[in-house]
């Protein structure tokens, strides 16, 4: 990882700083489907990364809400991951996933879950090169309308390079 670059614990206060930039880095309205909820209860879970500009002033680079499931004991999910236009292919968005994964093999978890949109096929290849596995999309996931393509990886299995 760069010198410059931090990856640490999420706070409650990060959701501010991330729910005003995910809309533009999405480049849609996509703010709605991260609720303060989950950086007021996962935030132990979720990570931000933060690159220092010439200023010495934090930036927020990039971000991760996820937690391990209080249903399955084994398992962990993967709510939202945003990454900096300007920082994508600089394998931030691994090294985000990586520090989650670290954790939840700490807490005795073995299987990562995640969900998005058929359309997001930037997304489908970013967890495709990750390893994990990919369902054809799921008709209703979410609701009426509401498709998902579903990923899985056992965290047993090694990360794909």
């Amino acid at each position: 990882m760069q010198p410059d670059l931090t990856l640490r614990a999420a706070v409650p206060a990060d959701y501010e700083p991330i729910v005003r930039v995910v809309d533009a880095w999405w480049g849609r309205p996509i703010a709605g489907a991260l609720q303060r909820v989950f950086l007021d209860h996962f935030f132990g879970t979720s990570l931000v990364a933060e690159r220092q500009t010439e200023g010495g002033q934090p930036r927020l680079a990039g971000f991760l809400v996820g937690f391990a499931s209080p249903a399955h004991s084994a398992q962990a999910y993967i709510h939202f991951v945003g990454v900096d236009p300007a920082e994508r292919g600089s394998g931030l968005g691994r090294a985000l996933y990586e520090r989650f994964f670290e954790g939840m093999r700490g807490d005795g978890r073995n299987v990562v879950h995640a969900v998005t949109s058929p359309v997001n096929t930037g997304s489908i290849a970013f967890h495709r090169a990750m390893g994990f596995d990919i369902s054809d999309p799921v008709v209703g996931y979410d609701g009426p309308g509401a498709d998902r393509v579903v990923f899985t990886l056992e965290l047993g299995q090694p990360l794909r390079t």
